[in-house]
């Protein structure tokens, strides 16, 4: 039986494991019928909480949770998540954290998703352009508009983070209940000051990535044939095998494999089991392609895992640690342009 937990202090029970809908249309699986048959059978196992994104096809991945969840007559069953920031368009406003954008976004979301009301509705990531007393404007509007219910962050570093909740509290705006960073076995940077700073706050933390990118899924393996993607083929600074971060992250997947083995757990149960098992954290964000990937991840919830085999992880990856930085989801401008260095 699922033991639903809350999300941060806001008395909202989500399921451990979140239905990550990415994978959801033309980046991943493009039968709608297909992708309908996983929400439903991830619905009835026991999973409660969905999140999505406008950016994720486009909007074809709203359009087919919203379709089966109409087609189900489940809605009001589910925390329904999205997100807003990524790029919809050509024109310069397409886009981002502003005000403008947001109420455009929000209404081309409800409508995809076929919904009156989001249940969390996320930025998805940060925008040096926007400061945060509009967006966090145009989201407490969005609010007390009942066409939203709590907002979050995703992918915020840790004084952003602290940042928000400062101008929420000086401005009277609805804060940010949620931060949903990249989590797994090889990507442990939050750990340091992210996690933290949501546990000080009373946030609830939604983990997404906790297979690392399929790099804990079983398929990457030393000897094996290099799994070919169209993850892999947009960014390849994460998979690329002749880079030396991803050899290293190569050679840590063999000793965790022994290890989910000697503990007789699968790969994916070890990895899913180690990111809930963190205090701060809410829920995982599971993205199955297809049924067999779902029904590989399901239960995974259930899993306990020793202090023996929490140490066992500490000793191949220490807590902190993230291999491969291009795994950390977002670089701020000050380290990937050169010109905000030199004067």
């Amino acid at each position: 039986m699922t033991e639903y937990r809350a999300l941060g202090r806001t008395g909202l029970k989500v399921s451990p494991l979140c239905l990550g809908a990415m994978m959801f249309g033309g980046w991943g699986e493009h039968s709608v019928e297909e992708s309908t048959r996983i929400i439903e059978r991830a619905l009835d196992s026991g999973v409660n909480f969905i999140d999505t994104a406008d950016v994720y096809s486009q909007g074809e991945s709203e359009e087919i949770v919203g379709g089966a969840l109409a087609k189900s007559g489940r809605r009001e069953e589910v925390v329904l998540a999205t997100k807003v920031h990524g790029v919809m368009g050509e024109g310069p406003n397409q886009r981002g954290n502003s005000r403008r954008w947001i109420f455009q976004a929000v209404e081309d979301s409800l409508r995809r998703l076929g919904t009156d009301w989001i249940d969390l509705y996320q930025i998805h990531r940060p925008d040096p352009d926007t400061d945060i007393e509009e967006t966090l404007g145009a989201l407490t509007d969005l609010v007390r508009q009942g066409k939203v219910r709590y907002v979050g962050s995703s992918t915020f570093p840790a004084h952003q983070l602290v940042e928000a909740h400062w101008a929420a509290e000086r401005r009277g705006l609805e804060r940010f209940v949620c931060e949903q960073p990249p989590y797994s076995l090889l990507v442990r940077g939050i750990e340091a000051d992210v996690l933290p700073v949501v546990q000080k706050y009373g946030m609830g933390a939604i983990v997404w990535s906790p297979l690392a990118g399929g790099w804990l899924s079983g398929r990457y393996r030393q000897g094996a044939e290099t799994p070919q993607s169209r993850r892999a083929a947009r960014i390849p600074e994460r998979y690329d095998l002749s880079l030396p971060a991803n050899q290293r992250k190569l050679e840590v997947v063999e000793q965790l494999a022994v290890l989910a083995e000697e503990a007789g757990l699968t790969l994916i149960h070890l990895a899913l089991a180690f990111t809930l098992r963190h205090p701060g954290v809410s829920s995982a964000i599971i993205g199955p392609r297809t049924m067999e990937h779902l029904e590989g991840q399901l239960g995974a919830d259930e899993v306990k895992l020793s202090d023996d085999v929490l140490d066992r992880i500490d000793e191949i990856v220490p807590p902190g640690v993230t291999l491969n930085a291009g795994d950390s989801g977002w670089q701020p401008p000050a380290l990937t342009d050169a010109r905000l260095r030199r004067r």
